[in-house]
């Protein structure tokens, strides 16, 4: 059985880094959900959570806030929409006021479902541009791209949202003013970024059959030469695990990509 590394007292940890893959995030319910977790000074052993939803993750995620300890949640799916869609015009409901991702996420929000929303957005503009960290850290694809845009509504609209209004920091978007009760913080990854960051292989190791499951064994290989302690039996799962949940998991273990952020970020969303 999976164990969390938030189970040890607070007092023995450091930051915990949480990489979570977000695929099958709205495969009606399914628990599809990949969680790895590790604490990053001292180091320890990596830790897999079992699979879950996107309902049980928005749980984990306010469970961290009051256990005394520091955690940096990394999601891998679009926190936010680029402001070039909203450039000449703008849908309704978004018409009125100054354009900040809390008002793109509430207009999201008003929306039953990802393809009723996208839909909403074909309407307005058939544009699917990158963002600003998109261009910058080399994400694949756009944030409302046929394979991304149910992560990037889902996410936004029933995680990042209610955290929002649990008080929980999203970076860069919403931050909240001196220092929080809350040690919890979430933020945007992407494992092909994080990747290419390393000059890694960045892409090809998901599917079937021997080159990709050649790259991640090299990958899994190359992340415990980084200092990331992954025991055997979650190495092998990731090898064999052809979709690759796992090893994006483990991939958003490494430590958050540093780079500077451009001013389309506040709106936008970053990559960490």
């Amino acid at each position: 059985m999976s164990t969390s590394a938030s189970s040890r007292p607070a007092a023995e940890r450091g930051l915990i880094l949480h990489g979570v893959d977000f695929g099958g995030c709205d495969s009606a319910g399914s628990a599809k959900i990949r969680i790895a977790e590790r604490v990053l000074a001292p180091k320890s052993a990596v830790t897999v959570r079992n699979r879950i939803d996107r309902h049980a993750l928005r749980r984990a995620i306010l469970e961290t806030m009051n256990d005394g300890g520091e955690h940096l949640w990394r999601i891998n799916a679009p926190f936010g929409l680029p402001i070039e869609c909203f450039a000449e015009a703008r849908p309704e409901g978004l018409a009125a006021g100054e354009l900040t991702w809390q008002s793109i996420a509430q207009w999201m929000s008003g929306f039953a479902s990802a393809r009723e929303w996208r839909a909403a957005m074909r309407e307005f503009t058939r544009r699917e541009p990158k963002r600003a960290c998109d261009r910058a850290l080399h994400a694949p694809l756009a944030p409302m791209n046929l394979r991304m845009f149910k992560q990037t509504f889902v996410v936004i609209t029933e995680i990042l949202v209610p955290l929002v209004n649990e008080g929980v920091p999203i970076m860069p978007v919403s931050m909240p003013h001196g220092r929080t009760a809350s040690a919890t913080r979430v933020c945007e990854s992407c494992p092909a970024s994080v990747l290419a960051s390393y000059r890694w292989p960045a892409k090809g190791y998901k599917g079937v059959g021997e080159p990709p499951r050649k790259l991640r064994e090299d990958i899994i290989r190359l992340l415990r030469k980084e200092g990331i302690d992954i025991p055997s039996a979650f190495a092998v799962e990731a090898i064999h695990d052809v979709e690759g949940g796992l090893l994006d998991a483990l991939i958003m273990l490494t430590p958050p990509i540093s780079s500077e952020l451009s001013h389309e970020a506040a709106v936008e969303g970053w990559i960490y």
